[in-house]
């Protein structure tokens, strides 16, 4: 798909474009607007399933889903609305550890990963379906539950806008912990850098699909860690060890770090394929279009 251009920049899902955008909210519509035009999905709300809320009386209605108990209560009219048992809930798992503030482009994991589950969020609650939100690094820092009601984009965005990069990773704790919380199946989406043990990862991610839930996952990495492009004595530092500090000529590892990195990444996907694990790589400056069409072709 390609990306429109404005005044010689790419608009909707450049990475350094959207960051610029004023709130989270208008950075996740801008992403899915610009590939959603024309498509249009609708759900029915039943009678005999799940309760999900009230909502005020709008004229054309209909006059049977009006609840007269609260009526009789608020002396307003309100509407019950139900969530069909069978649309998909979401939970949206970001990883908000120190390691996500790195930025070699100028947006920072966490930031392109706050606007990915924005994103993501705006999307499945405009198809009607249930989103919600966990923010971890190695313990849950927040955890809105799915719902498909209105307004709730909003809850979700001040979680995700409240939150900032801090502590050390621990995604496979995580992954087991969460999913020893979910109660109904779903889909799963993981947005981390996954930088923690592979095995651990797995492990979590595999309980999710014995447990009978979709999982997706987004390997979010800056081109930085993907390349080590770097030249001349380099000091680094963990960003979660602060005592961990090395210096080092990038060129004379480069080579070595390059297939290390991509070991690593061909063995989570080859072990996320083997469980029926959609796994997506991301650099922070992929476009966001990229990380939402590969979740509708998977939706679809």
């Amino acid at each position: 798909m390609e990306t429109k251009q404005v005044n010689g920049e790419r608009s909707y899902f450049d990475p350094l474009v959207l960051a610029r955008l004023s709130s989270l909210y208008l950075r996740a519509r801008w992403v899915v607007e610009g590939i959603m035009s024309g498509i249009h999905r609708s759900r029915s709300k039943g009678f005999s399933v799940e309760f999900e809320e009230h909502r005020e009386y709008s004229p054309g209605d209909e006059i049977r889903r009006i609840d007269w108990k609260a009526l009789g209560k608020f002396d307003r009219y309100f509407i019950k609305e139900y969530e069909d048992e069978t649309n998909l809930r979401a939970y949206l798992l970001l990883d908000t550890s120190a390691s996500m503030d790195y930025a070699s482009n100028g947006v920072t994991k966490f930031e392109y990963g706050c606007i990915l589950a924005a994103s993501l969020a705006y999307l499945i609650l405009k198809q009607q379906d249930a989103a919600g939100l966990v923010t971890f690094s190695n313990q849950i820092e927040s955890f809105t539950p799915p719902r498909a009601t209105r307004g709730y984009l909003m809850e979700i965005l001040r979680a995700l806008e409240g939150r900032r990069p801090s502590g050390e990773t621990s995604v496979g704790k995580i992954l087991t912990e969460v999913a020893g919380k979910m109660r109904r199946r779903g889909l799963v989406i993981l947005v981390s850098d996954l930088l923690d043990e592979p095995e651990e990862i797995l492990k979590g991610l595999r309980l999710f699909r014995f447990k009978g839930n979709d999982v997706v996952v987004f390997h979010l990495l800056d081109g930085a860690e993907l390349d080590l492009p770097f030249d001349g004595n380099i000091l680094f530092e963990d960003i979660e060890e602060t005592n961990l500090k090395v210096t080092t000529d990038p060129q004379a590892i480069r080579k070595t770090y390059r297939k290390v990195v991509e070991e690593f990444t061909d063995h989570l996907r080859k072990e996320c394929r083997a469980s029926s694990i959609d796994y997506q790589l991301l650099s922070t400056s992929t476009p966001l279009d990229h990380a939402l069409v590969s979740y509708l072709s998977w939706r679809g």
